[in-house]
């Protein structure tokens, strides 16, 4: 039987050797810095910043820190605030350092860069502004692999599409095997599954889904059916965060510009196609959501809208190119 969509079964561990466990999330996190680190270098070569090269290397320091404090406090204050309050008997024994298991902003994280590009300025003696404009440019290929770090951890599903899509879905639609673990789905469906798993240790559903996740073929064929059929958001925000906004950012710093001007289309951009791309988010229910209005709307909408009237303001000064 073909399946109609793709069902998630992907592991977020890259390595496993004993105990230490390398996950996808990191690795996505870690090429990231490494292609803003590349693009810093160019833009430092080609005569595009003053900075020279082994200030762009300070520079994607200070930045890699305030991406990762950022990141991870903003998801926790929003998203998580009970992380706080979590602590255990292992490393990294407090909630909200588990970066390892997922869990980043990525309004908080650009929260964390203005942070530390006013640091480093500051430090310098350049401006501030320019540096924005740096980390801007470096930005929308670590923004990409952290949606599609997202997708391998099973995090942000999409919205369910329309009820009358979910019969015959797409090819491109998403489905997930934990929706057997909601309350809203009916667990006497997956009586048909109960002779293909081992429910001897753990309830049926639980034997459902560690089968799924171990690539049972078969198990994952009968379960598919069942399953909602879902906006495959992760890639779309890869999309829309990654090449898409790379094409604005060049086409900005394509002649020079005043300080500030590709910062401002970097808010301008993210904040308008995560504004639209939202849409199809399914909302997190410990976020704080007005209606079909959630929390990374208001947030990428206060975005863009901080972008418009930087650039507005820049070109009002005509300032030095």
């Amino acid at each position: 039987m073909m399946l109609a969509s793709f069902v998630h079964t992907m592991d977020p561990v890259a390595i496993a050797i004993g105990p230490l466990a390398v996950r996808w999330y990191g690795l996505a996190y870690m090429a990231g810095f490494l292609i803003g680190w590349a693009i810093l270098r160019w833009l430092a070569r080609s005569g595009r910043t003053k900075l020279s090269a082994d200030q762009v290397g300070d520079l994607l320091t200070w930045l890699v820190v305030g991406v990762i404090v950022g990141g991870r406090v903003g998801h926790v204050l929003l998203y998580e605030p009970a992380l706080l309050l979590q602590f255990g008997g292992s490393f990294p024994w407090w909630g909200l350092l588990e970066i390892h298991k997922g869990g980043m902003s990525s309004h908080g994280g650009m929260v964390g860069v203005l942070v530390a590009a006013m640091l480093f300025a500051r430090r310098s003696r350049v401006s501030v502004l320019h540096v924005f404009d740096l980390a801007a440019f470096a930005a929308p290929p670590g923004l990409m692999l952290g949606r599609l770090a997202n997708w391998v951890n099973g995090e942000l599903p999409g919205l369910p599409l329309p009820a009358s899509m979910q019969a015959a879905p797409p090819w491109w639609s998403v489905k997930y095997p934990d929706e057997v673990f909601s309350p809203t789905f009916d667990i006497s469906r997956l009586d048909s599954l109960s002779t293909l798993v081992d429910t001897s240790m753990v309830p049926l559903p639980n034997a459902v889904f560690n089968a799924c996740m171990a690539g049972r073929t078969e198990v994952i064929t009968r379960l598919e059916p069942m399953l909602t059929a879902r906006w495959p958001l992760n890639f779309v925000q890869a999309a829309t965060d990654g090449p898409l906004l790379m094409v604005i950012m060049v086409a900005a710093w394509w002649k020079p510009r005043s300080a500030g001007v590709v910062t401002a289309w970097f808010l301008i951009g993210y904040g308008l196609f995560r504004l639209l791309s939202e849409r199809i988010r399914e909302p997190d229910p410990s976020a704080l959501n007005m209606g079909r209005f959630t929390t990374p709307m208001l947030m990428s909408s206060l975005m863009a809208a901080l972008g418009a009237w930087l650039l507005w303001f820049i070109l009002r000064r005509s300032a030095r190119r």
